[in-house]
C-alpha cells in the first residue's frame, strides 16, 4: 500500500512539473492576436493619406464646365480658377461634398513637384474606383515647373491628400438663382463657404415671418424650397456646416425683385 502511495505521488510530482514547464517555455505556435484594420487609402504620419488621381478634360482646362455641383463655369472663374476636382462617390456623398477642399500633391512620378495644391470638390466621378479625377490644370499644378505635360502624359498616378478648410479672402457667399425658380418655388446653388465648404442644412425666411423654413437638397450644391404659394420677398438663408456646426444667415440676401439666373451675395462669409 505505501509503495503504491509512493508511486502515485511521483507520477503526480512528475507530471505537475511537466505542466509548468510547458506553460512557461515559448512555443513556436503560440502567438497572441493583434486587432487591426487595414484601409488602401492609408494615413502617413503627416496627416496625408494615399489614393490614385486621374485628370480629366482640356489640359490647362476646368475639367467640364458645370459638373454634378451645378457650379457651371463659375468653376474656370475666380476664387476656383480651375483648381477644382470631380470626385468619387465616397467624397462626393451625392452633393454633399460638393464645395469642400482637399491639399492634393504627388512624389512617386519623377515629374512631381511634392509641393500640394489645394482643389475644390465640384463634380462626381462614378465610375472612380481612386477619389479624385481632377481638372488637367490642377494635374498639371503638382508637377516641376515646365513638367506639367509630363505628369499629365502619366494618365494615372499615386498622390497623397488631405481634407482642408476653404480659404476664398475677400470673397461673399454667392446664391445663384436656378432658371426654374419662379414666385412660388424657389431654388439656388451656393458657392464659395469658407471653412468646411460643405453644408449640412439649409433654410429660408420670408420677409414678415419669424419661422426658418427647411430648403431641400435638390442636386449637387442646389437647394430648393417648393411653398406652392406666393413666395414673400426678400428672403434671408441660413447655412449650418457639415463638419463644424458652424452657422451663417445672409440676411436679407435675396431682393425684392429677384430674377432667375441673377447671382446675389451675402454680406460676409463663415468665419
Amino acid at each position: 500500500m505505501a509503495l503504491t502511495l509512493g508511486t502515485t505521488f511521483s507520477h503526480i510530482l512528475i507530471f505537475i512539473g511537466s505542466l509548468l514547464i510547458f506553460l512557461v517555455t515559448p512555443s513556436s505556435c503560440f502567438k497572441p492576436k493583434t486587432l487591426f484594420s487595414v484601409s488602401s487609402n492609408f494615413t502617413t504620419d503627416s496627416g496625408y493619406s494615399s489614393t490614385m488621381a486621374t485628370w480629366y478634360g482640356p489640359p490647362e482646362g476646368d475639367g467640364s464646365e458645370g459638373g454634378a455641383c451645378g457650379y457651371q463655369n463659375d468653376v474656370g472663374l475666380p476664387p476656383f480658377n480651375s483648381m477644382i476636382s470631380a470626385a468619387n462617390p465616397s467624397i462626393y456623398q451625392s452633393g454633399k461634398g460638393c464645395g469642400s477642399c482637399y491639399q492634393v500633391k504627388c512624389t512617386e512620378n519623377p515629374a512631381c513637384s511634392g509641393n500640394p495644391i489645394t482643389i475644390v470638390i465640384t463634380d462626381e466621378c462614378p465610375g472612380c474606383d481612386h477619389y479624385f479625377d481632377l481638372s488637367g490644370k490642377a494635374f498639371g499644378s503638382m508637377a516641376i515647373s515646365g513638367q506639367a505635360d509630363n505628369l499629365r502624359n502619366a494618365g494615372k498616378i499615386q498622390v497623397e491628400y488631405q481634407r482642408v478648410t476653404c480659404n476664398y479672402p475677400g470673397v461673399p457667399i454667392a446664391f445663384h438663382v436656378d432658371f426654374g425658380s419662379n414666385q412660388d418655388y424657389f431654388a439656388t446653388v451656393i458657392e464659395y463657404e469658407n471653412g468646411d465648404g460643405d453644408l449640412k442644412t439649409v433654410e429660408i425666411k420670408e420677409e414678415n415671418s419669424e419661422t426658418w423654413e427647411a430648403m431641400q437638397q435638390s442636386w449637387g450644391a442646389v437647394w430648393k424650397f417648393n411653398k406652392g404659394a406666393q413666395l414673400n420677398e426678400p428672403f434671408s438663408i441660413r447655412l449650418t456646416t457639415i463638419e463644424s456646426g458652424k452657422m451663417f444667415v445672409a440676411n436679407n440676401v435675396i431682393p425684392v425683385g429677384w430674377k432667375p439666373g441673377q447671382t446675389y451675395r451675402a454680406i460676409g462669409n463663415i468665419n
